[in-house]
Parts: structure tokens; sequence; C-alpha cells
């Protein structure tokens, strides 16, 4: 089971919405080519709020992953794309089905 996570809320600038959902179309892609992730989300969660959830077994691939290429993807448009601060949360998973 994998237990460490990572979740980070997005808000899209207005008018940005179908770049975010396609940024994160993207992400998703570039987070197949990562042996440390187990899974990888792009959410919608209302008009204009979305957010990623990701998984991972161990530190070592959630920290690969926070320094790869869709950390710096991410961190390379967001004041592009996003109205809000990024905050990334480092999140432990105590439980699945």
């Amino acid at each position: 089971m994998a237990k460490f996570a990572l979740y980070v809320a997005l808000k899209a600038k207005p008018g940005k919405e179908a770049d975010v959902e396609a940024f994160l179309k993207q992400g998703a892609e570039m987070a197949k080519a990562e042996h440390g992730t187990v899974t990888w989300y792009g959410i919608k969660e209302d008009d204009g709020a979305y957010a990623v959830f990701d998984t991972f077994d161990d530190e070592t691939g959630r920290d690969a992953h926070l320094n790869g290429d869709i950390a710096k993807a991410l961190m390379a448009n967001a004041s592009t794309l996003f109205s809000n601060e990024l905050k990334i949360y480092k999140i432990a998973i105590i439980a699945n089905k």
C-alpha cells in the first residue's frame, strides 16, 4: 500500500481553465515515466478549482517526484496558469481500499 502522498490545490486564473486541464493531462502522461510514483491524479473540484493528488510507496519516490520534471513544469507555469500561491502538502495515507 502506498503510504506517502502529495496534495496541491490549484485555482485557475480566469480564462485559463482549458490550459490548466491540458497541463494536468500532460502531467499524467509525464507521471507514467516516474517509477516511484504509484498514482497521479489531476482533479477538477469546482469551476476553476483543481488539484493534484499523487501517491508513493516511500519517501524516496516522493522526493524524486518533487525534484522531477512535473514539479519543475508546475513551478515554471504557476504564474501564468494559477491565481493562488501554490502549497504542496506532504501527507500520509493511513487507510485505503
